[in-house]
C-alpha cells in the first residue's frame, strides 16, 4: 500500500490581506512559518522519503521548512500549482465589481465550466493534479511521499478520489499547513486504488489558522 500525505502552504501575506492568490505569489507570514515549523514536527518521525511540491514561492518555503526536518530534497512539480485565477490575481476580494465576484462566485458554488477570464476551469486544476499524484505509483517500493500544494488544488484532488464531479460546490475546508492522507491499495472492504484516509487535520497547529478564526 502507498501512503501519500498532503500538506497545504503556510498562512501568506495575500492571505491575510484576503487578495487573491492563484499562481501569483505572497510570502509566508510568521504564522506561516511557524505553521510549516509544525507540520515538520509533527511528520519528521512518519519517515517520509520524497517531498514534492508545487514549483510556486509560498509552497517551496514551506516544503524546504518541512524537508529539512525529514532530512529529504525536494522535487519540483509545477502540476501541483494553485487554480490559475486569471485576470483577478493580486486584487483583493473587497476590490471585485459584481461581475468579477460573480467569475470568483461561480467557482466556488459548483458552475460546470466556469473560470475566470485567462485562468482555469477546476476540471483542469483536478486532472493535472490526479496527474501529479498518480506518478508518486513509479516512486521506489516503500516511499512514503508529502506533497505541498495549495487549498483549491487538494480540495480539487480529494473530491476526484470521492468521486466527486469536477465542477461540484466547493465544501473541503483545507486550512493552511492542514495535513491530509491518501492510500493507494486493494482492499475487500473499499474500491481499488486511491482512497482518502484523511482530510484537513489541523491538531499539529497551535494557534488557529487564519480562516478558522474567521469563522
Amino acid at each position: 500500500m502507498l501512503q501519500v500525505y498532503l500538506v497545504r502552504h503556510g498562512e501568506t501575506e495575500w492571505n491575510v490581506a484576503h487578495c487573491i492568490q492563484g499562481q501569483s505569489d505572497s510570502p509566508l507570514t510568521e504564522v506561516g512559518i511557524r505553521q510549516a515549523k509544525l507540520v515538520a514536527e509533527r511528520v519528521k518521525s512518519i519517515g517520509i522519503t520524497h517531498i514534492i511540491s508545487s514549483d510556486l514561492g509560498r509552497t517551496q518555503k514551506t516544503a524546504e521548512i518541512i524537508a529539512q526536518a525529514c532530512h529529504c530534497n525536494i522535487i519540483l512539480e509545477p502540476r501541483l500549482r494553485e487554480l490559475n485565477m486569471g485576470i483577478l490575481e493580486g486584487r483583493a476580494i473587497s476590490s471585485l465589481s459584481d461581475e468579477e465576484e460573480r467569475w470568483r462566485r461561480n467557482l466556488v458554488n459548483g458552475s460546470p465550466g466556469a473560470r475566470i477570464p485567462d485562468g482555469e476551469s477546476m476540471g483542469e486544476i483536478t486532472e493535472r493534479m490526479f496527474t501529479a499524484l498518480e506518478k508518486c505509483r513509479s516512486l521506489p517500493a516503500g516511499s512514503i511521499p508529502l506533497l505541498v500544494s495549495h487549498g483549491i488544488g487538494l480540495g480539487a484532488l480529494l473530491n476526484r478520489i470521492l468521486g466527486v464531479p469536477t465542477y461540484a460546490e466547493r465544501r473541503l475546508r483545507l486550512r493552511n499547513c492542514s495535513i491530509s492522507k491518501v492510500d493507494f491499495q486493494e482492499t475487500p472492504w473499499l474500491a481499488n486504488g486511491w482512497v482518502v484516509e484523511t482530510a484537513g487535520d489541523i491538531s499539529h497547529l497551535v494557534e488557529p489558522a487564519l480562516d478558522e478564526q474567521q469563522i
